[in-house]
C-alpha cells in the first residue's frame, strides 16, 4: 500500500531516513515551511531556506524514489518579529508560485498574538489570490481556542474548508474541525501530540472521510516512519484496508491535489537515478555504486 507523509520537515532528516521511508512504502512527502529551531535574523536566511526546500531537498528525496512537495509560508512563531515578517511577506508570492508548491503553510497561531493574527490573515488572502490550499498549525498551548479562532478567521476570509488542512488535531479539537468541514490532520509523535493507538480510536469514532495522518518529523525527537507504523497498527486493529488507505494516502492526495501540483502519476512511474547531480553535487560518497531504476518497482 503506498503512503504519503503530508507533513515532514525533511531538511532536518538524514539520508538514512529517506531510505527507511522509501522501504516502508512512502511515495511522497509534503514539507511545510516552519521554524528552524532558532530565530532567523533577516529575510536573506528565509530566502535561502525556502530555496533549499524547493530545490536541493526535492532533489535529495528524488534520489530515493520519493516525490517531494512544499508548503510556503511565514510560520506563526516568527510572525511576532514584525520587521522580519514584513520582509518575508514581500517575497512569499515569488516562492509560492514555484513548481511543487501545494499549499500556503504551515500558518496559524503560536502564542495567539495580534501580530500572529495579522500575518495569518495576510497569508490567507495570498492563498485565495493564488488559488492554493492552506495548511494550518494549531498551537500547542490553549489548542482548542486557537483551533476555533483559526477556523473562524478562515471562514471570514471566504476560504472553503475543503481546501484547508487543520494540523496537530487531537481529541479536544477533532469534533469541531470535522463538523465544520475541514480536513483534520494528526501528527503521530513518540511522546506528545498524538499516538498511533489513540489514532485507531479516532478513526473508529469519526470515520476516515476527513482524517489525515502525518509524522511532522523535524529536528526534535520525532519519527519519520510514524505514518507507515500507524497504517500497520490500524490494519492490525481491524480498520478496513480502504479506511487505512484513506487516512495514510488518499485524503492527503485529495487535499493537496487541489493545488494542481500533486498527482498520483508523479510517483506511479518514478525513476531513481543516483548518477544525477544538483549544482554539481551528488548524495553518494566514497565510490558508492549509483542506484539506477528506470521505474518504480
Amino acid at each position: 500500500m503506498p503512503i504519503i507523509d503530508p507533513h515532514a520537515h525533511m531538511i532536518s532528516r538524514t539520508t538514512d531516513d529517506y531510505e527507511a521511508m522509501a522501504a516502508a512504502g512512502i511515495v511522497a512527502v509534503v514539507e511545510p515551511a516552519f521554524w528552524i529551531g532558532q530565530a532567523r535574523t533577516n529575510v536573506g536566511s528565509y530566502r535561502d531556506y525556502l530555496s533549499h526546500i524547493l530545490g536541493f531537498e526535492r532533489f535529495r528525496a528524488s534520489q530515493f524514489g520519493i516525490q517531494h512537495y512544499c508548503c510556503i509560508g511565514l510560520n506563526s512563531k516568527e510572525a511576532n518579529n514584525e520587521a522580519l515578517a514584513e520582509d518575508v511577506m514581500a517575497i512569499l508570492p515569488e516562492f509560492a508560485t514555484k513548481e511543487g508548491v501545494v499549499a500556503i503553510g504551515e500558518i496559524g497561531f503560536d502564542e495567539q498574538t495580534a501580530l500572529e493574527e495579522r500575518y495569518f490573515r495576510l497569508q490567507l488572502d495570498l492563498a485565495r489570490e493564488l488559488d492554493l490550499p492552506v495548511m494550518i498549525h494549531t498551537p500547542h498551548r490553549d489548542k482548542k481556542r486557537g483551533a476555533s479562532r483559526s477556523m473562524d478567521i478562515i471562514l471570514e476570509h471566504k476560504l472553503s474548508p475543503s481546501r484547508v488542512v487543520i494540523d496537530h488535531v487531537n481529541e479536544e479539537t477533532v469534533r469541531e474541525v470535522t463538523e465544520r468541514g475541514f480536513w483534520a490532520a494528526f501528527s503521530i509523535y513518540p511522546h506528545s501530540k498524538m499516538t498511533a493507538q489513540r489514532m485507531c480510536v479516532i478513526v473508529r469514532q469519526y470515520g476516515a472521510g476527513q482524517l489525515i495522518v502525518d509524522s511532522a518529523c523535524d529536528w526534535g525527537i520525532s519519527d519519520p516512519l510514524s505514518v507507515p507504523k500507524t497504517a500497520m497498527l490500524l490494519a492490525e486493529q481491524g480498520i478496513s484496508a480502504d479506511d487505512v488507505r484513506r487516512v495514510t494516502y488518499a485524503n492527503a492526495l485529495a487535499a493537496y491535489g487541489q493545488s494542481g501540483q500533486m498527482r498520483e502519476a508523479d510517483w506511479a512511474k518514478a525513476a531513481v537515478d543516483q548518477r544525477s547531480r544538483y549544482d554539481g553535487n551528488t548524495i553518494l560518497r566514497g565510490g558508492q555504486t549509483p542506484r539506477v531504476e528506470p521505474t518504480r518497482n
